[in-house]
Formats: C-alpha cells, structure tokens, sequence
C-alpha cells in the first residue's frame, strides 16, 4: 500500500510509469532528480503520510524508492 502510493507520487511528480518502478529504483539515478525535486518529493510524502517534518540531512541519506517507503514504515 504505502509502495503503490509513493509509486503514484512519483509517476505524477517525474511523469514515469508507476509499474515501472520498484523499490530499487534511484531518485538521482533513475529518476534524474535535483535537489528541489527531492524537496518536493518530501513535501508530497509528508503530506500524503502526514509522517511529520523530513529533514534536509534525512531527506539526502534516501536514495532510493526501498529507502522512503522504510522511513515511511518507520512512523506506522
């Protein structure tokens, strides 16, 4: 559930298909992001996951889909 809902937020936020995204799959690698698309990417999951504030130093140790969903996890 909670990977299917990232998958969804990232389709949208980086325009790829949800299916083709798995938990190994790199935000900067993979996905081409910057560091902006990463800020905006942490503000949709706080949101979605109302997980509370994810800090810059957080934010930057996750580099990939396996690594948020964990953290995401983490609050459940």
């Amino acid at each position: 559930m909670v990977f299917e809902k990232v998958c969804n937020i990232l389709s949208e936020q980086f325009g790829v298909d949800a299916g083709s995204l798995n938990m190994d799959t790199a935000f900067i690698e993979d996905l081409g992001a910057d560091s902006l698309d990463v800020v905006e990417l942490m503000m949709s999951i706080e949101e979605e996951f109302d997980v509370g504030e994810i800090s810059e130093e957080e934010a930057a140790s996750m580099k990939t889909i396996g690594d948020l969903v964990r953290r995401i996890g983490d609050d459940d």
